[in-house]
């Protein structure tokens, strides 16, 4: 069976670590880049953090490059204190893990996304699971690439539910609703997958106990760096007994759209002051053909054996 090319948009901190680790226990994938971006940690150490996880799997063949740095509409980036409580001042759960033995690739993300569009057409699966901003200066860059990507699968947003940064936004559209709104309201097709199914999608200490027990180098990591998340977690919300798999759920869907159940819907992005980064259906395209598919349900335990399944694994190795 011929895998199928995929990119990861990333602001690596824990579940964007997970949403990794998935994609290379993927056996149908195949990883062909990661672009860095600006969210839960800085850009430049979100790049680090995906070089230094994909060592800890022995994946060193993935090239990571970085994004753009900020917003579309702003010239820099402050990290939000709620990031660093969650993922740690590293971004990984102040899990220590060896300095990367590579660089960064110095080829800009957004043009690389671009190549690989043209290159790989229908064949390519993109995830973002940071910020829209990459995708949308590389729709602005090179418009055709709307009609020619064959998959795009993103984390973020809220229809059902309210967000997590304000009532309204759920934090990677919050970093840059304006970016958000330029990809939904353009050709490009997509599968939302929100909070409305990220946070029925929980991993907990029985899990990460079972990575200890492997023994390996890259379980032990994985268990400190999850188990940190999850107690960050009880801050927000005591009665979860987990962690939600934002990021990693986003991957799965990208493979296995059976996991969720969808609506069909145009969307729009709330840009406005008063519910800026609202993700809401377009009143104003009722009746025009879809482009959005929004998940609304999951099967969070059939998820959860696949995703255990294809991380125990990889773990194993390493």
């Amino acid at each position: 069976m011929a895998k199928r090319k995929m990119i990861l948009d990333l602001d690596t901190g824990i579940d964007d670590s997970l949403a990794i680790a998935y994609a290379l226990g993927a056996s149908d994938v195949d990883l062909i880049g990661i672009i860095g971006s600006y969210g839960n940690v800085v850009i430049e150490e979100g790049g680090k953090n995906a070089l230094k996880i994909l060592e800890l799997l022995g994946h060193t063949d993935i090239p990571v490059y970085l994004g753009e740095s900020h917003s579309s509409t702003s010239d820099h980036f402050d990290r939000m204190e709620v990031s660093a409580n969650i993922h740690g001042q590293n971004g990984i759960g102040e899990v220590d893990l060896p300095e990367p033995t590579r660089a960064i690739e110095s080829e800009s993300g957004v043009d690389f996304l671009i190549d690989a569009v043209h290159q790989y057409g229908k064949d390519l699966t993109l995830v973002p699971t940071g910020p829209m901003t990459n995708l949308a200066a590389a729709l602005k860059k090179a418009p055709e690439i709307a009609t020619e990507m064959g998959n795009m699968t993103f984390m973020g947003g809220a229809l059902t539910m309210p967000g997590n940064v304000t009532r309204f936004a759920e934090a990677n559209i919050n970093q840059d609703a304006e970016a958000a709104n330029a990809v939904l309201t353009s050709p490009l097709h997509s599968t939302m997958v929100g909070l409305d199914v990220t946070l029925r999608t929980l991993l907990t200490k029985k899990e990460t106990q079972q990575w200890r027990d492997l023994g390996t180098t890259s379980g032990e990591k994985f268990a400190d760096i999850v188990d940190y998340y999850i107690e960050a977690y009880k801050q927000f919300n005591d009665n979860l007994g987990g962690c939600a798999l934002h990021d990693p759920l986003a991957v799965g869907v990208a493979l296995d759209p059976s996991f969720v159940t969808t609506i069909d819907l145009n969307m729009v992005v709330n840009t406005n002051k008063e519910t800026y980064g609202r993700t809401i259906g377009d009143d104003n395209r009722l009746n025009e053909p879809t482009n959005v598919k929004v998940a609304v349900m999951v099967d969070k335990d059939r998820y959860l054996k696949v995703f255990m399944d294809y991380l125990t694994n990889l773990f194993k190795e390493n």
